[in-house]
């Protein structure tokens, strides 16, 4: 098993645990193919009833995806090993649909940066699902502000928050803390951080016949006080998000005065324009797509926009250089065309060729 993926099983309770605390969790290829393997062989192993992930740092759950292999990845050569960046979106991509669709009971313990990849491995949809957050949660879906998209089915999951406010944690790459989660439906339960011990504890010790019940029940003793900033604009992300061009939206933020519109909207202007474009287009498809078709479309994205570069701009001048200036292509939203984001939609292979034709 690999030194940054743990996995131990406790009284029928199968847990997993990220272990790159220096990485913040971020997830590697080999800890892509670990989580996989042990969901696998636990999914068909009569002896566990429910999967627990969580992290062995306190600073983060996972924050994605490692951007930085991307970056090396997407400028190797064959001969040295450019083919692995793709084999790390197709198996990170049905780890998410395994996991949307895992048919026992799965635990997420969201303690900390929960970003991007983070959010793939967490975004359990099945009718176990338990997504736990705290007080340290800090959830984000940031891929525009390093030239990507919300992938690993965010297309499906951030398009489903209510009204726009999926729109609006897509296009601006801000993160939200757990009030905000629970109200957006990317979280189900709150439960103080000093408290998840106890709560792992008392999962290895129980009856798993309703673990759903059983991780409610401990979670009643405790009353989040925290109020849902972003419920309180709702009105106003609905109103300004509502439309389905960019330069629309960042119009209507223009013409409301308050702070948090003028916030959203100079939060923006730092974005790749053509990604935020793209990004747009993605989850309006997404809002009308399953899972798989989601993926599927997401995996072609995701060719296309290494092949772009506008990836490796980003990573580069947000991680790599960090100077914080990236040379965005196009520059301007005003030179984004309709047929550069359409670009991004077109197979990357045919039908029977497509890497995730099939699911685990």
């Amino acid at each position: 098993m690999n030194e940054h993926i743990l996995t131990e099983i406790r009284n029928r309770l199968g847990v997993l645990t990220l272990n790159r605390p220096q990485a913040l969790n971020s997830l590697s290829l080999d800890m892509v193919r670990a989580i996989t393997h042990a969901l696998l062989e636990w999914r068909d192993n009569d002896a566990i009833d429910a999967v627990l992930i969580d992290s062995s740092s306190d600073r983060a759950f996972c924050a994605g995806g490692d951007i930085r292999f991307f970056y090396q990845a997407g400028q190797w050569t064959p001969q040295q090993g450019s083919a692995l960046l793709d084999d790390f979106f197709t198996e990170e991509y049905a780890l998410n649909h395994l996991i949307h669709h895992y048919p026992k009971p799965y635990i997420a313990f969201m303690d900390g940066i929960v970003m991007g990849g983070g959010m793939g491995i967490a975004q359990c949809h099945s009718a176990g699902k338990l997504r736990i957050v705290t007080e340290r949660s800090k959830l984000a879906m940031p891929e525009v502000n390093i030239g990507l998209f919300p992938d690993v089915g965010g297309s499906y999951f951030v398009s489903r928050c209510p009204g726009q406010l999926g729109t609006w944690l897509a296009l601006t790459a801000n993160p939200i803390g757990a009030a905000d989660a629970l109200h957006f439906g990317l979280a189900d339960i709150f439960i103080p951080s000093e408290h998840l011990p106890a709560l792992k504890a008392s999962l290895a010790c129980t009856d798993h016949g309703d673990i759903g019940t059983h991780v409610r029940e401990f979670a009643a003793q405790f009353d989040n006080q925290d109020i849902s900033v972003l419920a309180l604009q709702r009105e106003c992300i609905d109103r300004h998000f509502a439309f389905d061009d960019v330069p629309s939206i960042m119009a209507s933020l223009a013409s409301d005065s308050t702070p948090f519109a003028q916030d959203t909207l100079s939060a923006m202007k730092k974005r790749s324009p053509l990604m935020l474009c793209v990004t747009l287009q993605q989850i309006r498809r997404g809002a009308h797509m399953s899972v798989e078709e989601c993926l599927r479309m997401e995996r072609s994205m995701m060719r296309h926009c290494f092949a772009h570069g506008e990836a490796l701009e980003g990573i580069r001048a947000t991680v790599i250089d960090k100077d914080m200036r990236p040379a965005w292509s196009p520059a301007t939203l005003e030179e984004v065309s309709p047929q550069m984001v359409e670009a991004f939609f077109r197979p990357a292979w045919p039908h029977h060729a497509h890497p995730l034709r099939c699911w685990l």
